[in-house]
């Protein structure tokens, strides 16, 4: 592969927003205005997860809603996917902090899976937590429609002299409830304060950097719009763009991922031909994982996949080639955590040929738009 640098160009794009502060701050309201203009005529969406907070401001905003009751960040990814699928321009979730802490999120899976194990290890339940977390944060990134989230703030009190000289404690915003570091996967990301102050702490709009705008609205709107439409036309998201099929090698030359099932199975046995090393425990082990994670953390459904694959259920019974070949297919990442986690595109085939694997089973098995395993 020809590795060649290119002149750096401007390009449209679309916006992913972080509004942080705690309760009283303002960050539902500030959403909804900054989000309803942001494309004139523009349709709007709100996952709601504050008990319909959001619907108590619509006679002033005109959007959809849809209410959660459980917070698992796959609920998330299947909610973005309904919102991507209906065409919506601009989706607001309030809040994504509930993806983290609230009924069903990745704290209380994380507890879930550790009391589960034999271990109670909660550092070890993360491996098959943090796939689900990962795929929600791709999930928002690949969003076609503009993307505005709200996270609550740790918060805590600090004492400040007021005008008579007394000492007055104040509230005042820490940091997201959200997993360290998330804050850098937005273009923009502003602290709200109690008096509805937006407050930039990161800025990829120069227009925008180190702002202070009380009330935020239409001028933050517009500012970000003529942002976002200055440059070239924006590229189609990764999900639906044509790339070389995995390795960059065998398999048709375009292939649009994700790959259908028979034209993965060809890749995979061309790739197993290839491979002459040996396979290690570790690497076994690797694969099993990354597939249970790609499908939802369901053991069944990993072995349904991989007989329909491969032939065979257990990867004890496997040949090294055809385990090397499902590893560069899963193409394993790690978070900053450490953790290990399939590829984006390697999730969305493993449920494709689940499909494949229920009809072969004589079942019927129906995928939401966009991927994801029922």
């Amino acid at each position: 592969m020809a590795i060649q640098f290119t002149k750096a160009t401007k390009k449209q794009a679309r916006l992913r927003l972080a509004l942080i502060g705690p309760s009283g701050s303002g960050k539902t309201y500030s959403a909804l205005a900054i989000g309803t203009r942001l494309v004139k005529g523009g349709r709007v969406a709100v996952i709601d997860t504050e008990r319909g907070s959001a619907s108590k401001y619509a006679g002033l905003f005109e959007f959809d809603t849809l209410e959660l009751d459980t917070f698992s960040p796959q609920i998330y990814v299947q909610a973005i996917q309904a919102a991507d699928a209906a065409g919506y321009d601009v989706l607001i979730i309030d809040s994504l902090s509930h993806a983290w802490m609230g009924k069903g999120g990745a704290l209380e899976q994380v507890d879930q899976v550790a009391k589960r194990s034999n271990s109670q290890n909660s550092f070890t339940a993360w491996r098959e937590v943090t796939p689900h977390h990962n795929a929600m944060i791709n999930a928002i990134l690949q969003c076609k429609a503009h993307v505005i989230v709200t996270m609550r703030a740790k918060t805590e009190y600090v004492m400040e002299v007021n005008e008579k000289g007394k000492n007055t404690p104040r509230k005042v915003g820490l940091a997201p409830i959200q997993r360290d570091g998330v804050e850098y996967e937005f273009d923009l990301v502003a602290d709200m304060s109690l008096e509805n102050d937006l407050i930039v702490s990161k800025s990829r709009c120069p227009q925008l950097s180190g702002a202070v705008v009380n009330k935020p609205g239409a001028e933050v709107a517009q500012t970000l719009a003529a942002w976002l439409t200055d440059g070239a036309e924006a590229p189609e998201p990764p999900a639906e763009t044509t790339t070389p099929a995995p390795g960059n090698s065998e398999g048709p030359a375009k292939a649009l991922r994700p790959l259908a099932p028979d034209s993965l199975k060809n890749f995979l046995e061309k790739k197993a031909a290839k491979h002459t090393g040996t396979a290690t425990e570790a690497q076994r082990n690797l694969v099993a994982m990354l597939l249970t994670a790609a499908l939802d953390g369901s053991e069944q459904r990993r072995r349904d996949v991989q007989k329909w694959l491969t032939g065979h259920s257990s990867l004890k019974e496997m040949e090294n080639g055809m385990i090397l070949a499902l590893l560069d297919w899963l193409d394993p990442q790690t978070d900053t955590g450490g953790a290990y986690y399939p590829s984006f595109y390697a999730a969305r085939e493993a449920n494709l040929v689940l499909v494949e694997a229920a009809k072969a089973n004589g079942q019927q098995l129906e995928l939401p738009a966009e991927g994801g395993a029922q």
